[in-house]
Parts: structure tokens; sequence; C-alpha cells
């Protein structure tokens, strides 16, 4: 549940994106991304996390330098920003040898399992997958900035079906890990 609670400002950002433009879903990225970071900054017993603390630097910039007058542009190219951005985030995070999906997966495992070899590669696979579904939004943000008379569909379509196999991958590749070492 973390996980996707972390994600929360991108979805925020869509929406509020689509209903009041860019400034206003990077604007309300920021608020949202700036509390989950507060909250775990407050809240006794957790520390914040790789990617929540690369979503806040990421909103909180992006809306500064759109409120102090920086070129917007269209949706998609501030789409672009954000999931470029957030594919940044994922690699640097793999970068520094702390993969952004190890902090949640920590929370439901034990700690005896946390420096096995098998659960922290495990992480670094689910993280690259992760970072592939930014990729290909990434592509898809692209494709849509410089084509733009292609139907938006396209780019939502990516979004859903990239996130989607992520999601079901994350689900998925513990379990499967699990039952090869049960042997």
């Amino acid at each position: 549940m973390g996980i996707l609670l972390a994600f929360a400002p991108f979805i925020v950002f869509a929406v509020v994106a689509s209903l009041l433009g860019g400034t206003g879903g990077l604007i309300a990225g920021a608020v949202v991304a700036a509390a989950l970071l507060i909250r775990d900054l407050v809240r006794p017993g957790s520390a914040p996390k790789v990617l929540e603390i690369g979503t806040a630097i990421l909103f909180c910039g992006l809306a500064l330098y759109a409120v102090a007058g920086g070129a917007t542009g269209s949706i998609f190219g501030i789409r672009l920003c954000v999931d470029a951005g957030l594919l940044l985030i994922v690699l640097l995070s793999m970068a520094i040898c702390r993969p952004f999906t190890l902090q949640y997966a920590r929370e439901q495992v034990p700690p005896e399992y946390w420096d096995r070899p098998e659960f922290v590669r495990a992480n670094y696979v689910i993280t690259a997958v992760w970072g592939l579904a930014f990729a290909v939004m990434v592509l898809a943000d692209i494709v849509l900035v410089y084509v733009p008379h292609l139907p938006t569909w396209f780019g939502v379509g990516a979004t859903v079906l990239a996130l989607v196999g992520a999601v079901k991958f994350t689900v998925w590749y513990p379990d499967r890990q699990r039952q090869k070492a049960l042997g």
C-alpha cells in the first residue's frame, strides 16, 4: 500500500492538470508530495523514502518554475517533464544502490531477509521494471509532444498499460522468487 500512496502526487497532478491546467497540476502534486514527506518526517518509526524525497523535489521545483513564469508549454510537455523526472528518480535510486522498492519491501518482510542477496536482487529487478514502465511513459509523452495530432488516448493507453504491467510484475515476481527458493 505504501508504494501506491507514494504515487499519489502523480495521480493528483494528472487529475488536476486535466481540470485546471499544467501549473495547477504541478502545484497540487507539490502539495501532496510535501505532505507525504512531512508525514514520514514526523511519524514515529518512519523515515522519508527515496521516491518520496525525489517526488517532492521534482514537483516543488517544477511548480516553482511554472509559477515564476517559466515556459510551461503543452500539457504533454509538462507530463514529459514529470514522467522524465520520475524515471530519473528511479534510475538514481539504483545508481546509489538503494532501489526505490527496497524501502517499501522492508516494510513487509522480516528484517532477517533484508540483507539476503536474493532479496536485494529482487528489488533491483522490480525497480528496473518500474523504470521500464516510466521509460514507456516518457516515450509516449515524446511522441505526443512531437506528433500532436495523435489522439490523447495514445498517451493514456501507454501509461495505463505500462503501470498495470509494473504493478502486476511487482505482485507476481516476489511470489515466483519464493516458490523458486522453496524448490
